[in-house]
């Protein structure tokens, strides 16, 4: 049992390699990621909920050696050539998987599962020396918000283990829209962003309402122009559930435009 409860953070992770080709729109969030460091110490262990996993039941990579994923394409050949040797820890996603069951929902492992770009990418700027064991968890593809607030619940308590729990996402995802004029998307990225940060960090709403506002997010101004499929924002949901237990309110740590869209972080402590 650790002493210290480790954070939560959910962070936007960039567009494919991006961060690491030091592409010019990610400046702002190269750096976001490169020092988020110094507010979240170095924990014993790291679970990440990547927006590019989706299973049919929670699903936690168990294997001790993972290798990455290159689930992207149309990048130089150096994108293909990137790694991240940390480790696994099966014995963590054993805990995870049961944590979830007794929670009441199902839940499995992966033996085969590598580090895909939303674990691999933004790690590297946030931990390159690579030596913190990693486990994923998966989404569950029936995309559900209050299923995955529930997940956050059941996991919530790995932060007394002193396991940091990363939400890797984008609070905006409209790959299209960027084709778009960028007054449009900034303006319209905007009022989604003011409205997520009043329901995370407000101090005036209580969980249950935080939890309903999150639960029914596609009501919020620009909602399905800001996420027209919801993968990137719903590890946000699973940061949220894990710090109900704590009763913690969310601080934003990163407050900037990726190419034309307003994109936040959020600090669970």
């Amino acid at each position: 049992m650790s002493s210290i409860i480790a954070p939560i953070v959910f962070i936007p992770h960039g567009g494919g390699p991006m961060p690491l080709l030091n592409e010019p729109h990610h400046r702002s969030l190269i750096h976001f990621l490169k020092n988020i460091d110094s507010k979240l110490g170095k924990p014993k262990a790291i679970l990440t909920i990547s927006a590019h996993w989706e299973a049919e039941i929670a699903t936690a990579s168990s294997t001790a050696n993972p290798g990455v994923i290159y689930d992207y394409y149309g990048f130089p050949p150096e994108s293909y050539q990137l790694t991240y040797p940390a480790p696994g820890n099966p014995e963590l996603a054993h805990h995870v998987n049961q944590l979830i069951n007794d929670h009441g929902l199902a839940a499995t492992t992966n033996a085969k599962r590598g580090f895909d770009h939303g674990t691999f990418v933004p790690l590297t700027l946030m931990y390159p020396l690579a030596d913190i064991p990693i486990v994923q968890l998966s989404l569950v593809n029936t995309l559900d918000a209050q299923h995955h607030i529930e997940m956050g619940k059941a996991i919530g308590k790995l932060r007394e283990q002193g396991v940091l729990i990363i939400g890797s996402g984008f609070s905006f995802h409209n790959m299209n829209a960027l084709q778009l004029d960028s007054k449009e998307v900034a303006h319209k990225s905007q009022l989604f962003d003011t409205w997520l940060n009043h329901v995370v960090t407000s101090d005036t709403l209580n969980l249950q309402q935080k939890e309903e506002a999150l639960i029914h997010w596609k009501q919020a101004p620009e909602a399905l122009f800001s996420h027209p499929r919801e993968e990137h924002l719903l590890p946000l949901h699973v940061c949220f559930g894990a710090a109900v237990s704590s009763n913690a309110t969310a601080t934003n740590v990163f407050d900037d435009s990726v190419f034309d869209a307003k994109v936040s972080a959020f600090l669970w402590q």
